[in-house]
């Protein structure tokens, strides 16, 4: 009967049950979670995603929002039950307005990141948030995990970038609040608790985002360090030489940078020799390249000087620039190849770093003998990849039986250290308990309260966050 109900709301053709054809949708994309579901749901516009849920909560059926299923904790992946729906949002991918004047685009929840940029892009506006996964991560996702990436250090990540939303509640009503305001005091804000909710409180299926005007110009250069220490030292710099034309900050270490040129044999460093650590970075202005170019050049100079460099590469071209950034990007695909790894997404103030990797390598090399840190991430907002390789000679499945004590030892760090045991992935079902494990017992019932406020049949992507 249900099935029945959903072919008449979106069409036969959009409600997949064949094995072959839900098979992409049920496991996550690093593989460490499949799920079953009754069907998976392709909707083609709002009306069509209010009626789903309406549906579904009649029968009380779960519902799994999804994506471009490029998420790294399991949130959008059903469970084993098979009693949940997908509800992927794909077909929803129109840009509804673009607005130069007031630095808005408007666009559905499936429209692919890079496609938002590009839109963005050809009205002369720059939409800023970057990930790796921008060819294929999907804006309602980037939304429903608070996205970060590389240009959080100026811009901010998702929920900073976003004016309203238009989101489909778990009864099915719509609540329209598209709103393209910078102001805007009328009480709580419903918008900031929809952006991070992992799809728990209902559907987002548009929102209005911030545009920016096109710099004239970007620059990039990577340079080389002898310890994270200097990686901070240099941040301070830049910041006081460069203002907000410092757009990006990465710190990257010489094991990433390894398994990237190893795995990726039109990769090369730009670098003679091995270095510690690197820092590749990025400003952007708005007068000429020129400028940009000799506030680079005077910014490596003075970094010379003072001995938290020693080398530097700076990009001549946008070749050679697209080059070092490939680098970065190309990590986590180079991860992949490698090894498996037991990975943490976390934060910790950015002054409190160097002592967090020194400590927290020195107690993971001492308690789990073997491990090899790779560590890269957002250093600018202090936003940390704090990857964990398996052992060589180790199975799968006894290094990810060490899982729970990584993170127990880790997550113990992050906390000493007062951090967030997630910067930009989420929650999902990846870290459920340990989230649990580490908030307040004030903070849980809150949540919990604002979930049963807005979803009492608890039908929205049950088992994720809480």
């Amino acid at each position: 009967m249900l099935l029945s109900q959903l072919h008449q709301i979106v069409g036969a053709a959009y409600v997949l049950t064949a094995a072959e054809d839900t098979a992409p949708y049920l496991t996550d994309w690093r593989r460490r979670f499949t799920g079953r579901a009754l069907a998976v749901v392709l909707p083609g516009s709002t009306d069509e995603v209010a009626a789903v849920v309406k549906t579904c909560a009649e029968r009380k059926t779960p519902i799994v929002p999804q994506g471009g299923n490029t998420g790294l904790v399991g949130g959008a992946t059903p469970d084993m039950s098979g009693d949940a729906i997908v509800l992927c949002l794909k077909r929803m991918n129109r840009v509804r307005d673009v607005d130069a004047i007031n630095g808005t685009i408007t666009v559905e929840a499936g429209c692919v990141l890079l496609d938002v940029q590009q839109a963005a892009r050809d009205a002369g506006q720059l939409f800023p948030l970057s990930l790796a996964a921008e060819g294929s991560a999907t804006i309602g996702g980037n939304l429903s995990t608070n996205a970060g990436g590389t240009q959080v250090l100026r811009y901010g990540n998702a929920r900073d970038l976003t004016l309203g939303l238009e989101v489909v509640l778990p009864t099915g009503e719509v609540w329209n609040g598209l709103r393209a305001l910078r102001k805007d005091n009328t009480g709580y804000d419903l918008r900031d608790l929809f952006i991070g909710a992992e799809g728990t409180l209902g559907v987002i299926t548009a929102a209005c985002l911030k545009t920016f005007a096109l710099p004239r110009a970007q620059v990039s250069a990577m340079f080389a360090l002898d310890s994270v220490g200097n990686a901070v030292e240099l941040l301070k710099l830049a910041q006081s030489a460069a203002g907000a034309t410092l757009t990006a900050f990465e710190l990257i270490s010489d094991t990433c940078l390894r398994i990237v040129t190893r795995h990726f044999a039109n990769q090369r460093s730009p670098f003679g020799a091995s270095h510690s650590q690197y820092v590749l970075l990025q400003l952007s202005n708005h007068e000429d390249e020129h400028h940009a170019a000799t506030l680079l050049q005077t910014m490596a100079e003075s970094a010379l000087e003072k001995r938290l460099i020693v080398d530097a590469a700076i990009a001549q071209s946008s070749a050679q620039s697209a080059s070092l950034w490939k680098l970065r990007e190309l990590i986590s695909d180079a991860q992949t190849l490698e090894a498996k790894h037991i990975k943490h997404d976390i934060s910790v103030p950015i002054s409190s770093i160097p002592r967090f990797i020194h400590e927290t390598d020195a107690l993971l090399a001492s308690n789990f003998a073997g491990v090899e840190m790779v560590t890269f991430g957002h250093l600018g907002d202090g936003n940390l990849h704090y990857n964990v390789r398996s052992p060589i000679g180790l199975s799968d499945e006894e290094f990810f039986a060490m899982q729970p004590a990584i993170y127990r030892c880790v997550h113990d760090q992050v906390v000493r250290f007062q951090g967030s045991i997630s910067a930009e992935h989420g929650i999902g079902q990846l870290k459920r308990d340990e989230n649990a494990r580490y908030k307040s017992s004030i903070e849980m019932n809150l949540m919990r309260a604002i979930k049963q406020a807005f979803d009492p049949l608890n039908i929205m992507n049950p088992g994720k966050v809480l």
